[in-house]
């Protein structure tokens, strides 16, 4: 069945090789929401962006080029061309995604609602239980859980080098878009698996998601049966494991444990979870053996997936450009070995209580603390002598920053990163930059932080540091 479903687009900043058109096309991308009619003036807007200047220059991008699409259903030889995705649909993004699904694929999905780290974390996931289930991942969107419901979202292959993950771990991945027209208005029912109301006790329900919205489908859930819990009985966590739900891909598992779906909202249906698309609604909390599982240096998701998982380039020269620009370097000149810092405070208030924020959250002097410990380590083990910190926070207090400057520390400067370029790129730049250094130091709790030092340890073979908080000399060691 189908309806009418107007969506917003997803934003999706072009590249080229002058600094000026980053910001040209990501001003461009923000209006991609027109109407088709409005194109020419938008093109004459995006020429007439080339007048003005970030700072008197702009960084450069050099995004990856868009799959390309052809007609064959025959896999090609040779493993570039078998990870194309143009092998795993029919062709061309179709209006209905069932209409470009090939018959002899098999594909799995989810959605995300979380923060947009979290959301990293569950399509992730995700991609780990196509490898062990030997499904084709498709990949929805971002949204901006954490920017604002009028943003548009972004392409996870705009954020993420797509190509480059598949030869890495060598296996097919593909997007929403690269199955459905993103400016489709035509609504798609899907059976599918609630794994959220089998895995807590809060909510009575399945997990929502504004990516249904945005992809335009119409869900019917199936609950999953009290057993895929990782601790039964448990409600303080809400873990399952990645085999768990795998069982459910095959037919065994699935056709024991069918119960009456839930109709979907929109057009009423009921329908038992698909077996082409697999789907469940919510794939954060999976883990292989125990929870917080990213934490752990074994754990499968960051070992099969995450660490590959690469910024686009363009994405990787603006952090060097915001980087150099922040020490006192010009734009193309090489970014030295610095140490990235991630405060994370703006939230975490709800943790303190009563508690005096100057006594929940570590103040500099500790952070400043771990920053030696890691300067000391960067010389001794790899004889780097590391003379520029960079700052990244989502801290407002005036004074706070001013304690930073103190430090003889640097910062990323937003003032128009949002004008330039639009709301998602300073939580995007600020996580390019945090993974960029030779050291990072990062906040306890946050998976921000926590994802920043795995790639600092993993990508540059860094030093890292987790600051503690919470009380008054909770990092004391």
């Amino acid at each position: 069945m189908s309806a009418k479903y107007t969506r917003a687009r997803s934003q999706s900043p072009v590249s080229d090789d002058s600094l000026d058109t980053v910001y040209r096309v990501a001003a461009k991308s923000r209006r991609r929401a027109y109407i088709n009619a409005a194109i020419s003036l938008t093109f004459l807007s995006f020429i007439a962006l080339v007048s003005f200047s970030f700072w008197t220059s702009s960084p450069t991008a050099s995004r990856a080029a868009e799959p390309s699409h052809d007609d064959s259903t025959n896999l090609r030889t040779g493993n570039s061309d078998v990870l194309d995705p143009s092998n795993y649909v029919l062709g061309a993004p179709t209006e209905h995604f069932r209409d470009n699904l090939r018959p002899d694929v098999q594909y799995i999905t989810s959605w995300i609602s979380a923060g947009w780290t979290n959301d990293v974390m569950t399509y992730v996931n995700l991609i780990y239980l196509g490898i062990i289930t030997d499904r084709v991942p498709v990949i929805p969107m971002f949204t901006p859980s954490h920017i604002g419901g009028s943003v548009p979202p972004i392409a996870f292959g705009d954020v993420f080098d797509v190509p480059r993950l598949r030869n890495a771990i060598n296996k097919p991945i593909i997007e929403w878009r690269d199955v459905k027209d993103p400016a489709s208005n035509q609504l798609d029912n899907l059976g599918c698996w609630n794994v959220w109301e089998s895995s807590q006790y809060q909510e009575a329900h399945p997990r929502g998601s504004p990516v249904l919205y945005h992809l335009g489908l119409d869900i019917s859930y199936t609950k999953m049966p009290a057993w895929i819990k990782l601790y039964q009985d448990f409600e303080h966590d809400y873990s399952t494991t990645f085999w768990t739900l795998a069982r459910f891909a095959y037919p065994e598992t699935r056709n024991a444990n069918l119960v009456t779906p839930l109709p979907s909202p929109a057009t009423n249906v009921s329908l038992p979870p698909d077996e082409q698309m697999l789907c469940y609604d919510y794939l954060y909390y999976v883990c292989a053996q125990q929870p917080n599982e990213f934490e752990a240096d074994f754990s499968p998701a960051w070992r099969f997936v995450a660490q590959y998982m690469h910024w686009v380039p363009s994405l990787e020269r603006l952090a060097n450009v915001y980087t150099n620009r922040a020490i006192g370097l010009g734009d193309d000149e090489p970014t030295p070995p610095y140490i990235g810092v991630h405060v994370r405070h703006y939230d975490f208030d709800r943790y303190c209580g009563d508690m005096p924020l100057t006594d929940c959250f570590a103040p500099i002097p500790v952070i400043a603390r771990r920053v030696r410990e890691v300067k000391d380590e960067l010389l001794a083990t790899k004889g780097l002598d590391v003379k520029y910190v960079v700052m990244t926070s989502d801290e407002r207090n005036a004074s706070w920053w001013q304690e930073v400057a103190e430090q003889g520390w640097f910062a990323p400067d937003h003032s128009r990163t949002k004008e330039l370029l639009g709301d998602w790129y300073p939580v995007l730049i600020d996580a390019a930059i945090q993974s960029g250094g030779v050291g990072f130091v990062g906040t306890e709790m946050s998976t921000m932080s926590l994802l920043a030092r795995r790639r600092v340890e993993t990508w540059q073979n860094g030093v890292t540091r987790t600051v503690k908080w919470g009380h008054p000399g909770a990092d004391d060691h």
